[in-house]
């Protein structure tokens, strides 16, 4: 370092040689500013002509090709992908099955739908105005006076209905209660175990197939379980309900063999074509020759199929609506019932597209193009200044910082890979999720820009003064007095 006017003059108080030193400092970081930009610009125009010298054209366009069509066919599988994964952890995952539906025991649509449906079945098989009837012929046979058989005509069909209203007001209690809760989780978990066992072939599944390929349903349990609830609230003619032995068909033998398909289709496809679609995508971003540029695009292409995906969903949703005939299924049970069973394919959905423009940004800053280039420059000024000024305080990482310098893209990588792991196997995934992954890698990277320390800087180092603002004698610092400097034979003239 050369100062003005041949150095430190003699009467130069550290105050004034801190200043002087700082000057000279931004001036070299203003310099090496503009020579990084210089070379980025030199070797990206070497790199272009080389290239257009050099290179193959038939060479060039082959890759380009190979990259664009593993990147199209790894965008078109990507919704394939996330649907098949879904629907194999819905069919296989007991617990998350479990987690998707039992929420709907708390929806009032739902509720409403479930006590409708257990009070016609409870008066299909209890003839309430029949035991009305016989309750009241009886009283009639004990040779009331006339006007109090009148008056048991008039109270008939009013204890009838009475008698109904309070079936359907215990079913309503119960649905209501927070014991229903549970009861709906343990169907919910018993009723998939036993669909896994049908769609394996277990003999001994609870969904029993029968000669005919018929699948059917036991009822009886539940008739039993809904019978002994209704006796705890003291509905006395509870006890009329029989132990029937009945089950409702819910497929034909040829529907059993299309879900049975689906089913095995579904878990195995489920496993390997998020990785194929991942690997894809990958291949054709390793193989492109602007690798940066590849990513970027793959990235947007991406975020865009996941846009489309979950707007095909809200879309979905409108079709199943219209669908489900309302004698069967009310709309608004039939909303909840859809937005309990997409919940989680929406929520990857939309966690995969912020990763892929989290993605499509980084990659963009790290392009070749010109805004890309004075943000990565801006960034380096950032950190470089605070890197210099923490070193005029004396701190600085020492060995550790020169090392990670030069590990530097190896540490970037890291994160990178750590990061997507940690993204790729977290079930499910959720936008909140990624966001905060991403967020942390990001500051683990400022980390490792802070901490390391380049060999520019280490030369450019100001030296440390001592108290009375004098460097120290191994310091190079140039002398005042050129003749104080030069050997002792010179200064004597000799």
């Amino acid at each position: 370092m050369v100062y003005p006017k041949g150095g430190i003059m003699a009467g130069e108080s550290s105050t004034e040689l801190q200043e002087r030193i700082a000057e000279l400092e931004a001036e070299n970081a203003a310099l090496r500013a503009r020579a990084q930009g210089a070379e980025e610009e030199v070797f990206e125009s070497q790199g272009v002509a080389a290239a257009s010298v050099t290179a193959k054209p038939g060479r060039g366009w082959g890759r380009t090709a190979v990259a664009v069509v593993l990147v199209v066919i790894g965008l078109l599988l990507a919704p394939v992908a996330v649907i098949s994964a879904w629907a194999r952890l819905e069919l296989v995952d007991t617990e998350r099955f479990v987690a998707t539906f039992a929420p709907l025991a708390e929806d009032p649509a739902v509720q409403a739908y479930i006590g409708d449906q257990v009070t016609a079945a409870i008066e299909e098989q209890v003839d309430i105005p029949g035991l009305t009837a016989d309750v009241f012929d009886g009283l009639r046979q004990l040779d009331l006076p006339p006007r109090a058989e009148q008056a048991l005509g008039l109270l008939e069909a009013p204890a009838t209905q009475g008698l109904q209203s309070l079936v359907s007001g215990v079913v309503d209690r119960v649905v209501e209660s927070d014991a229903f809760a549970d009861i709906w989780a343990t169907a919910l978990r018993v009723t998939h175990r036993q669909f896994v066992a049908a769609m394996q072939g277990d003999p001994d599944a609870a969904l029993a197939i029968g000669s005919e390929g018929t699948i059917s349903v036991q009822l009886g349990p539940i008739i039993e379980a809904v019978k002994d609830r209704l006796e705890e609230q003291g509905v006395g003619f509870a006890s009329a309900i029989p132990v029937i032995d009945r089950s409702i068909v819910v497929a034909q033998n040829d529907a059993f063999v299309l879900v049975q398909t689906v089913y095995t289709l579904a878990v195995a496809v489920g496993t390997w074509l998020p990785w194929l679609t991942l690997a894809l995508l990958a291949a054709g971003v390793l193989i492109a020759k602007r690798r940066a540029a590849a990513l970027a695009w793959t990235a947007g292409g991406f975020a865009l199929s996941m846009l489309i995906l979950a707007s095909g969903v809200g879309i979905g949703r409108a079709f199943f609506l219209g669908a489900v005939s309302p004698s069967i299924m009310p709309a608004d049970a039939a909303g909840a019932l859809y937005d309990g069973l997409v919940q989680l394919m929406l929520s990857t959905i939309l966690a995969l597209l912020v990763l892929a423009l989290f993605v499509a940004v980084i990659a963009w800053l790290s392009g070749p193009w010109r805004p890309a280039r004075a943000t990565r420059r801006f960034a380096h000024a950032g950190f470089s200044s605070v890197r210099r000024a923490a070193a005029r305080q004396g701190v600085t990482t020492g060995a550790f910082g020169l090392a990670l310098d030069r590990w530097r893209v190896a540490a970037y990588v890291v994160i990178a890979v750590v990061a997507s792991v940690v993204i790729l196997f977290n079930r499910p995934v959720t936008g909140s999720f990624v966001v905060w992954t991403v967020v942390i890698a990001l500051l683990v990277v400022a980390l490792v820009e802070l901490l390391r320390r380049p060999a520019d800087e280490v030369v450019a180092e100001p030296p440390v003064l001592d108290v009375e603002g004098v460097p120290p004698a191994e310091s190079p610092v140039v002398a005042t007095d050129p003749a104080a400097s030069a050997p002792e034979p010179a200064r004597r003239g000799g």
